[in-house]
Formats: structure tokens, C-alpha cells, sequence
């Protein structure tokens, strides 16, 4: 079950890049609230702290924002241009017995099979879209990948999912794989495997023409 952290929030009343920036320079992080069929509410919230939250794996929040309490689940997240610093926030008002869609991260647990045979595991997905209860959405879908040899594939629909838990992401949507690590060709290799360059046919010029006189 997700468990929610406990956090204020003020209102801003001054919106646009500078004033965002000002407030980061601040400490404070920029978001916005909405759902529910009410108006976006533009908040911030003490950076350090919802920092924290996040690192404890909280993404559900019991926030009090101008005088009331809200449940807010964070839906988005914005990085600055290094991919590094929190710079805005998206969070959405829900209500504890609604179902919610939401992006799980995929977390892969042990040493494949395959690994022993001289394969790679290559991770194409690393995230789920499920649909569940918002006080039931995981940290991360654990997936074992010890049984996974060389030649083998993991598909969205194979991967067991919590108990009331459903899968939004296509099921055929291939998550994993395990092959061989190719290996390096030499120089004679290559230049063996090259089509052989075709016979050029001269035409018949002058040079031929006046062989023959």
C-alpha cells in the first residue's frame, strides 16, 4: 500500500519563468494542483523536503494547502536542462477509493541464466503503465530475471502484478531480452565477407577501334 507523506504547500499568487526561478533560488519548488473538476492551483513546496519524500519512495501526499488538506498524487516531474535538479511539479487531486493510472518503474532482481552462456540482458522497457487503487500503487514491479537464457524474451503480459493490479501497457509490449554479446570481427573477416567488386566492361572505344584498323 502507498504510503503518504505529510506536507504544506503555499499558493502563488506571482506566476512566470523569473518568478519561478527566484522561488527555486529560494529553495522552494514550483508546481501546479489540479483535477477533480476544479480550477489548477499554482503551489510550491519546500524543495529539500519533498525531495526527501521522493527519496523515500513517496508519490501520494496529505497536503495542507491554504487553510484545508488535500490528498495530491504527483503525476510529473521536470528536470532542468542536465537532467539532474527537480524544477517543477505536477500533482493531481484524487480521492483514496478511486482507481488511478499511473507509471511504475520495472526493478530487475537477481543474475540471468543466460549470463553464464555469454548473453546480455537488454532492458527496452524500463517502466509499467498500471491501473489500481491510489492507495495501492507500488514503489516498482520487481521482475526476476534468473531464469532468463540466452534467446529468451519478457513481454509486458508475462510479468506478475501485484494483487489489484492491472496492466495498461499493451501486453505484447517486449520489456526484456537475453542474447549473445556479438563479437568483434577482424580486418580479414570483414574484407572476406565483402561482395567482390563487380567486372567493369569497357565499351568499345577508340583505343580498340585502332587496334583492329
Amino acid at each position: 500500500m502507498a504510503e503518504r507523506a505529510k506536507i504544506k504547500a503555499e499558493t502563488r499568487t506571482s506566476l512566470g519563468s523569473r518568478h519561478a526561478a527566484a522561488m527555486r533560488r529560494e529553495g522552494k519548488l514550483p508546481a501546479i494542483v489540479y483535477g477533480h473538476k476544479k480550477e489548477p492551483v499554482a503551489v510550491a513546496f519546500d524543495l529539500h523536503e519533498f525531495v526527501e519524500d521522493l527519496h523515500h519512495g513517496h508519490r501520494l501526499f496529505d497536503v495542507d494547502m491554504d487553510g484545508g488538506k488535500a490528498t495530491l498524487l504527483l503525476k510529473e516531474l521536470q528536470y532542468d536542462h542536465l537532467g539532474k535538479n527537480i524544477v517543477h511539479a505536477d500533482l493531481v487531486r484524487v480521492d483514496l477509493k478511486e482507481q488511478v493510472r499511473v507509471t511504475v518503474p520495472i526493478e530487475l532482481r537477481g543474475t540471468a541464466k543466460g549470463a553464464s552462456e555469454g548473453g546480455i540482458v537488454d532492458e527496452h522497457m524500463d517502466r509499467l503503465e498500471i491501473e489500481c487503487l491510489v492507495t495501492s500503487i507500488p514503489e516498482t514491479i520487481p521482475v526476476s530475471i534468473k531464469e532468463l537464457s540466452v534467446g529468451d524474451a519478457v513481454h509486458a503480459g508475462d510479468i506478475l502484478l501485484p494483487e489489484g493490479v492491472s496492466l495498461v501497457t499493451a501486453p505484447e509490449a517486449l520489456v526484456l531480452t537475453c542474447h549473445l554479446v556479438a563479437a568483434a570481427k577482424t580486418t580479414e573477416e570483414v574484407e572476406e565477407e565483402a561482395p567482390a567488386a563487380p567486372e567493369l566492361i569497357r565499351e568499345r572505344g577508340e583505343e580498340e577501334e585502332g587496334e583492329n584498323e
